[in-house]
């Protein structure tokens, strides 16, 4: 396993995709969630349940890598940063693996 800070290509890659961080301030943090993050917010308490994720590991690794090598990304995402970030630290799957899928959903999404 990793120290974690070693920077995922597939991760950094969506950043073209949704654009930096341009609010610095909490500002950023006071909006309407939208589905996805609470979505992302369930997967979470699903992968600690479960004990794949504990909630404490992922938000320390949130508080660690959110303002180092993901400083760049909107805060919102971090989250599903992170818990990727995590995952494939612990060998779950690997970052081919992810990014494959992450294609497969890009293909399904564009078909709609």
């Amino acid at each position: 396993m990793s120290d974690g800070s070693r920077p995922y290509g597939v991760l950094m890659e969506t950043l073209d995709d949704i654009g930096e961080r341009t609010d610095t301030s909490l500002r950023c943090l006071d909006h309407e969630v939208a589905v996805w993050e609470s979505r992302m917010q369930v997967t979470c308490e699903c992968l600690s349940q479960h004990g794949a994720l504990d909630n404490l590991e992922r938000r320390n690794a949130e508080d660690r890598l959110g303002e180092t090598i993901y400083s760049r990304f909107p805060v919102q995402t971090r989250s599903a940063l992170v818990v990727a970030h995590s995952l494939m630290d612990k060998e779950l799957f690997t970052e081919a693996e992810l990014r494959r899928k992450m294609e497969d959903v890009r293909a399904r999404l564009n078909e709609e």
